[in-house]
């Protein structure tokens, strides 16, 4: 239990860095003269390394443990949120996110695996659900930390104070154990193995890891879309940079809340209903987003939003682990992360180029399109069957 609490703490103060700095890395690419697609290149650059190394970096962490991957991304981290402070400029904007998002997926693949070894089976979901738990916690109090300063400061002190906050989860990742164990797997879509897996991509022919990838996809890449967008829709409305930093914190709040509920959530109903669900809540709530110009309003839909986004990774999370190959748990989980973050390229690119030309307000009704439609598309009748099964197996 002593390791879950440093494993949880060391992704808290990751998240917390992170989400200090993302909603200001809009607000000063503006300052610094960006245009709305350029901050659609900023988001996007943010995940482009991760698409072209995190199964290789999956591969890596099972070959040598999970704690030097851990080690080197914290510091990956420090060293890019430090570059802005030094260095504000959109150049240094560019560099820092590719820094950030590669070092980021070293701790996460690492995190994860640990926390999936160690998990029994059957409490896989409350394990991972404590981990998206101190994800989410990290998104509350990182947006609200980060608009104080921003509005008390700079934009550029914001990054420093998040370098600062950046030694504890360094320190606490010394005493993290990356040694490997053997763990045996639930009797899940136990037709993947290494002689129908001759490649990572090989993994796909199971289909149960292709809709929890996809959902995984829809989710993360509609939470930065949010994260990226909204400040500028915020600052368009004349909300402050605190106001807009408490409305991303109202939202990772209820992503927290709703992650208490997903266990008696997911016993009463399958894994694949509350994740269908939740992406069509969040889809929903995207579209209301830019109907109303009220904080109270706005809060209640960030609130809407957040429970529906909330379910998404904890439960993906479980599905894609279920369903990896004992040997390949890092690799799966470098392949979810590169299917991610494929998503995080594309589509602020995609809604940087639609805000541009039709309004950033219709990057939130595309988007509620997009996770709709994705939910729909997710479900067929012979998963909701196969799910079932699953469950009963756990």
């Amino acid at each position: 239990m002593a390791l879950l609490i440093r494993i949880y703490a060391v992704i808290f103060g990751i998240e917390t860095m992170l989400y200090m700095t993302r909603p200001t890395i809009s607000l000063l690419g503006t300052q610094l003269g960006a245009s709305t697609f350029d901050i659609g290149m900023l988001t996007a650059s943010y995940a482009f390394l991760p698409v072209i190394f995190a199964i290789y970096l999956g591969k890596m962490t099972d070959r040598i443990g999970d704690k030097l991957p851990n080690m080197a991304g914290v510091i990956g981290m420090m060293i890019g949120l430090f570059l802005p402070y030094v260095w504000p400029s959109l150049t240094a904007l560019y560099i820092s996110q590719m820094i950030i998002g590669i070092s980021r997926i070293m701790v996460t693949i690492a995190l994860q695996n640990m926390v999936g070894r160690i998990a029994p089976p059957a409490q896989r979901d409350q394990y991972y659900g404590w981990l998206s738990m101190s994800v989410a916690l990290g998104g509350v109090f990182g947006p609200i930390l980060g608009g104080y300063i921003a509005h008390h400061t700079s934009y550029v002190h914001t990054f420093f104070i998040s370098v600062l906050i950046g030694i504890i989860p360094f320190i606490l990742s010394w005493f993290i154990s990356g040694q490997r164990e053997e763990r045996s797997l639930p009797a899940i879509n136990a037709k993947i193995n290494r002689s129908n897996t001759d490649g990572s991509f090989g993994l796909l022919r199971s289909s149960t890891l292709r809709k929890a990838l996809l959902s995984s996809a829809l989710v993360l890449y509609s939470r930065d879309i949010f994260v990226a967008y909204f400040p500028l829709l915020g600052a368009e409305w004349g909300m402050s940079d605190i106001g807009i930093g408490w409305i991303i914190a109202i939202q990772s709040m209820a992503m927290v809340a709703v992650r208490l509920f997903l266990s008696p959530l997911t016993k009463r109903y399958s894994r694949e209903l509350v994740l269908i669900g939740s992406i069509l809540i969040a889809g929903i709530a995207f579209m209301l987003v830019p109907l109303t110009t009220p904080f109270i309003l706005m809060a209640i839909i960030s609130t809407i939003m957040g429970l529906g986004l909330g379910c998404g990774q904890p439960l993906s999370m479980t599905t894609i682990f279920n369903a990896s190959p004992p040997d390949r748990t890092g690799e799966v989980l470098g392949l979810r992360l590169s299917t991610n973050r494929l998503s995080q390229v594309i589509a602020p690119l995609f809604f940087g180029f639609i805000g541009t030309s039709a309004g950033i307000v219709s990057v939130f009704y595309l988007s509620g399109v997009f996770l709709i439609g994705g939910a729909i598309l997710t479900h067929t009748p012979s998963s909701k069957v196969k799910e079932r099964s699953n469950n009963r197996a756990l």
